[in-house]
C-alpha cells in the first residue's frame, strides 16, 4: 500500500506560494512560470510588474484577456530590466506554447487557451535573457548654460563614479537626489534637476548621465508660522525655535527646528514645512504645524544585570500641568542586588543592608519663564541607596534656573540641599550639604538613544561650602564627553568613543559620604565588573570608592540588517584615592560584543562584557550580561 505525503508550510514561512484557482467554466485559470533570471532582487522587481504574475489569483474570463496581460508584460518587463541595468535584455512569454509577439499572435494564443477551458490550468511560461549588465561609466552635472560648477559648490565626490557601479535606475536617481540635496545645503531651497540624459554605450556596455541642474535663488530662513496648540501657550513652543528671519536656510536648520520644537513633551506630532515661494526680503517663510498630546502618562520598566540584579521602576507623569507646557513626573525605583558578591564582608564590617534600595522623586519643570528661553526646574528626592559596599539613607532636592542659548546647548544655575547618613566600610557619616551647582551641557548628536553623528559634552561644578552650612565642606566636579563617526552615508559603520572625569577635593575620604564618592563599574561605566565597585578598597577588601575617576570607553558599531546590529567594545577605568588621578590605583580593563535589535523607538541592547584584569579576591564574575533599551552612551 502507497501513502502519499503532504507537507504543510505554516503561514507560508518557508516559501511555497498559493495555488492557482482550479479549472471551471467561468474563467481561464493558469499557470506562469519565470525563467532566466537568477538575481533574487532582479527576480522580485520582474514579479511585481509583471500583470501575469501579479494577477494569477484573479483568473481572466477569456483567452483574449489572458493574451493581453502577456502583451502588457511584452512592454513593461523590457523596461524593468532596463532598470536594473540590463539594457539589451530580451523578454519571451509563450502561452499553451504560442509565442506572444505583436496582433496576429494574440488570436491564436486565445484560441490556445481557450482549448484549457474547465479541464487544465493555461500554461503560462515567461523566459528571460537579461544579457550583459550595464555599469556607470560617468556622471556630469551642468547648468543651464551648460556650464560647469566648481569644485567649490560641487565637489567631486558628487559626481566621482566607483568602478563596476551597476547602471539602474535606482543608482542613478540616488545620485540626483544627492546632487539635489548639495544645492540645498548652500542655501538654494528650490533647486532642482531640470533635465537627466543617460546616454547608453551598447558597444561598451555602459551608461554616461548629464543631469541639468537649476539652482534657483539663494535664500534665508522666513518667518515662522505657528499652527495648532490649543492648550499649551504658543509662546512657549516659540521658545524653542531658535532659528532667526535673515539666518542662511538649509534642510539641516528645517531639521533642527522640528527637532527643538518635539522638546516640547506636551507635544505630539511636530511637522516643519517649506513656503513655496520667497517673501519680498528674499527669505522662505515656514510653516510648524503641531498636535498635543494626552496630558497624564503612567508607565512601567524593568531592567536586568548578571552583575547589578533586577529593578523595576514606576513613573507618573504630567506633560501639560497648567497650559504653560508645565511637566510633573514621580519615578519610584526598586532594585535588588541581584548577584551579592560583598554581603558576607558587608555583615563583617557592620554595615546593616539586606541588598534592597529604592528612590521616589519628583521633577517639575516650567519651561520659557515669561517668554524667554530660561526653564524653572525643580527636583526633590527620599531613598536608600544599597550598593555592593554601602548603604546610605538620603533626602534632598534642587532648584534651578536652565537657559536655553540654542537647541544644543544650556547652562544651569541652582540650590542644592540634602541630608542623610551613609555607612561603609570606612563607618558612618551624618552629612548635610548645601550647594550651589553649576552645569554645562553641549549635545550636536542627531539621535538621543541611538546617535551616529555629533558630539556630547556635559559638565558640573558644586561648591558645598561650611559657611552655607554644608558638613563636610568639599568641591565637586564631573565632565564627561562622548564622540560618534559614521564611515558611510547610511551610518551603518559607526566609531563611538566616551571620556569621563570626577573630582572632590576639600576633605578627607573618610568624612566624604560614601554615596558621593566616585566608582567605577558597571552598565555605564567599566561593563563586566559589578556596578560601583572599582576603586581603592578598605577594611575587609570592600571598595571604599574614591575622590577622583577616570574612565573611557570605545565601540564599533556595525549594522548587519537594517534592524539587527553587533558591536564590539572595550572599556577602562577606576576611582582613585586623591582628588586628581594619581594612577597609583591600578586602571581596570573590560572587552566584549554586544548585539542590537534596532526598533523605531531605539536599540534594545544586549552586551556580554568580560573583565580582562581581574584581582583575586575582588569577587569579579568572568563575564557579566546587560539587557536595557538604547547604546551604552
Amino acid at each position: 500500500m502507497t501513502q502519499t505525503a503532504s507537507a504543510f508550510d505554516l503561514f507560508g514561512l518557508f516559501g511555497s506560494e498559493e495555488a492557482p484557482p482550479a479549472p471551471n467554466a467561468g474563467a481561464l485559470p493558469y499557470s506562469v512560470k519565470v525563467s532566466g533570471a537568477d538575481d533574487e532582487d532582479l527576480l522580485k522587481a520582474l514579479q511585481d510588474t509583471s500583470a501575469l504574475y501579479r494577477l494569477r489569483q484573479e483568473p481572466p474570463p477569456d483567452g483574449d484577456g489572458l493574451v493581453r496581460r502577456a502583451e502588457a508584460d511584452l512592454r513593461r518587463l523590457p523596461e524593468a530590466l532596463s532598470g536594473y541595468g540590463y539594457y539589451a535584455g530580451r523578454v519571451a512569454i509563450r502561452v499553451d506554447g504560442v509565442a506572444i509577439g505583436g496582433e496576429a499572435s494574440l488570436a491564436p494564443a486565445a484560441r490556445a487557451a481557450e482549448a484549457s477551458r474547465n479541464r487544465a490550468l493555461v500554461p503560462v511560461r515567461i523566459a528571460l535573457d537579461p544579457g550583459p549588465l550595464y555599469t556607470l561609466r560617468s556622471v556630469t552635472v551642468r547648468d543651464s548654460r551648460g556650464r560647469s560648477f566648481t569644485e567649490e559648490v560641487l565637489p567631486a565626490r558628487f559626481t566621482r563614479v566607483d568602478e563596476a557601479v551597476p547602471a539602474r535606475s535606482a543608482t542613478v536617481l540616488a545620485r540626483e537626489a544627492r546632487i539635489v540635496d548639495r544645492f540645498r545645503s548652500l542655501g538654494h531651497p528650490f533647486a532642482k534637476v531640470v533635465s537627466r540624459d543617460p546616454v547608453v554605450d551598447d558597444a561598451a556596455h555602459v551608461m554616461d548621465v548629464t543631469f541639468t541642474v537649476d539652482p534657483g535663488p539663494l535664500a534665508g530662513l522666513g518667518s515662522v508660522a505657528l499652527r495648532g496648540t490649543e492648550d499649551i501657550d504658543p509662546a512657549v513652543v516659540r521658545s524653542f525655535i531658535y532659528a532667526e528671519p535673515g539666518d542662511p536656510y538649509s534642510p539641516r536648520a528645517i531639521a533642527d527646528i522640528r527637532r527643538s520644537v518635539a522638546k516640547v513633551e506636551g507635544l505630539g506630532s511636530v511637522r516643519v514645512r517649506e513656503g513655496e515661494t520667497l517673501d519680498p526680503q528674499g527669505n522662505l517663510p515656514i510653516f510648524v504645524d503641531v498636535t498635543e498630546r494626552e496630558r497624564n502618562l503612567i508607565g512601567v520598566a524593568a531592567r536586568y544585570s548578571t552583575v547589578d540584579g533586577p529593578g523595576i521602576r514606576a513613573y507618573y507623569a504630567n506633560r501639560n500641568l497648567f497650559g504653560g507646557g508645565e511637566t510633573l513626573r514621580v519615578d519610584a525605583d526598586l532594585y535588588y542586588l541581584g548577584n551579592d558578591l560583598y554581603a558576607t564582608q558587608r555583615k563583617l564590617a557592620g554595615i546593616d543592608s539586606n541588598g534592597l534600595g529604592g528612590r521616589l522623586s519628583a521633577t517639575f519643570v516650567k519651561p520659557a519663564l515669561w517668554g524667554t528661553r530660561n526653564d524653572l526646574v525643580a527636583n526633590a528626592f527620599a531613598g536608600r541607596e544599597a550598593q555592593q559596599s554601602y548603604v546610605a539613607d538620603a533626602a534632598g532636592g534642587t532648584v534651578g534656573i536652565r537657559h536655553r542659548f540654542s537647541d544644543t546647548f544650556f547652562a544651569q544655575l541652582g540650590v542644592e540641599g540634602q541630608a542623610g547618613r551613609s555607612q561603609d566600610a570606612l563607618g558612618k557619616v551624618d552629612y548635610r550639604l548645601v550647594g550651589v551647582p553649576l552645569s554645562v551641557s553641549y549635545d550636536s548628536t542627531d539621535n538621543l538613544l541611538d546617535p551616529t553623528e555629533g558630539v556630547r559634552l556635559t559638565a558640573s561644578a558644586t561648591p558645598y561650602a561650611g559657611f552655607l552650612g554644608s558638613d563636610p565642606s568639599i568641591f565637586v566636579a564631573k565632565a564627561q564627553g562622548s564622540t560618534y563617526y559614521a564611515f558611510d552615508d547610511e551610518a551603518r559603520y559607526i566609531l563611538a568613543g566616551r571620556l569621563g572625569f570626577g573630582s572632590i577635593s576639600g576633605a578627607r575620604l573618610e568624612d566624604i559620604p560614601a554615596n558621593i564618592r566616585f566608582f567605577a563599574g558597571g552598565g555605564g561605566s567599566v561593563r563586566g565588573y559589578p556596578y560601583r565597585t572599582l576603586g581603592p578598597r578598605g577594611p575587609f577588601n570592600l571598595p571604599i570608592g574614591g575622590r577622583s575617576l577616570l574612565e573611557a570607553s570605545l565601540e564599533a558599531r556595525i549594522k548587519v540588517t537594517d534592524t539587527i546590529g553587533v558591536v564590539p567594545f572595550f572599556d577602562a577605568g577606576t576611582a582613585f584615592a586623591g582628588s586628581l588621578p594619581d594612577f597609583n590605583e591600578r586602571i581596570r580593563y573590560a572587552a566584549g560584543i554586544g548585539l542590537r535589535y534596532y526598533t523605531g523607538i531605539g536599540p534594545i541592547r544586549v552586551d556580554l562584557a568580560f573583565p580582562l584584569n581581574r584581582i583575586k579576591g575582588n569577587h569579579e564574575r568572568p563575564a557579566a550580561l546587560y539587557i536595557s533599551l538604547g547604546q551604552a552612551f
